[in-house]
């Protein structure tokens, strides 16, 4: 795409990659797992003529650095993740900003909207509930299909050495191509082959250890986090969109909204007509909801 460029920016004490384009107010990207700043490619010629559109990637996801991890998984908190970005985004001169993330990087959204609400303008969540929400309504048909909230915080290196036997295939799964074989997969026409094997390619053992810390973070220090912050009444104070797919397990087992007012007083959302990857399989519907909710004219 004309005047798209690409980063490596030393953050932080690491490296984020990511990309950036455009003019006007700033807005961040901010990607899922097992996914790259690339995930935003249907979406970026649209608001890159209304913003200035970064779309990062992720601490230990795509090419971004990968630091060695340490005993209790804090640096792939949410928390540290966060943290990243602010420093990105100041690096390219902006105090603050609106903010959208899906999975993962909703996460580290909403974490850095707990955390430093001065910089965030207004946030758009994307088929996530918090994180605490995700541990505390558990149960069993909970388990069977979001497992890998339960395998990858298993101790390493056996979710590292059970997902590279099978790496392919298990990274088909974490896309749900024929995950479920029912309304919940996601078909494999939403990811054109060259993001599907860019998005592979970063999928090395090295990637896959760093996805299994994250969320061995999540486990334990994301989720005390939440608990900390709801304990204490601390709210986000952003504006909130919260979008997720009809077909998808955020719906299957939750009621989004209702969780998220725990977290925040100005919170809006609904669901899509879609499954869980929304800017791969709903593009243009994500963009129309971005323009009512920011307000600018397509």
């Amino acid at each position: 795409m004309e005047n798209l460029k690409e980063f490596n920016i030393p953050v932080n004490g690491i490296t984020i990659h990511g990309v950036k384009i455009g003019e006007g107010e700033p807005f961040l990207l901010l990607h899922g797992h097992p996914e790259s700043c690339r995930m935003w490619h249907k979406l970026i010629p649209e608001l890159s003529r209304h913003f200035t559109v970064v779309a990062a990637d992720l601490r230990g996801y795509g090419d971004s650095g990968r630091p060695e991890d340490v005993p209790d998984h804090s640096n792939y908190s949410k928390r540290v993740m966060a943290e990243d970005m602010i420093a990105l985004m100041q690096s390219f001169g902006f105090s603050s900003f609106h903010v959208m993330g899906h999975d993962r990087g909703a996460r580290v959204a909403y974490r850095m909207a707990l955390d430093h609400p001065e910089v965030i303008e207004k946030m758009v969540l994307l088929d996530i509930v918090s994180t605490y929400d995700m541990y505390e309504n558990t149960n069993r048909d909970f388990v069977k299909a979001l497992v890998q909230w339960f395998f990858f915080a298993q101790e390493a290196p056996l979710p590292e050495h059970m997902i590279a036997a099978s790496r392919e295939e298990f990274f088909r799964y974490s896309l749900h191509i024929d995950r479920y074989h029912s309304e919940n997969d996601t078909s494999a026409a939403a990811f054109p082959e060259e993001i599907y094997r860019d998005y592979l390619r970063c999928y090395t053992p090295e990637v896959i250890h760093s996805i299994c810390e994250e969320y061995r973070a999540g486990e334990t220090i994301d989720r005390a986090l939440d608990e900390a912050d709801l304990k204490a009444g601390r709210k986000i104070t952003a504006d909130t969109l919260v979008l997720w797919g009809a077909n998808g397990l955020v719906e299957r087992f939750f009621d989004p909204v209702a969780c998220w007012k725990k977290f925040g007083d100005q919170i809006q959302g609904h669901s899509l007509s879609c499954g869980h990857f929304i800017p791969e399989e709903a593009p243009e519907v994500l963009l129309a909801e971005l323009r009512s909710f920011l307000r600018y004219s397509e």
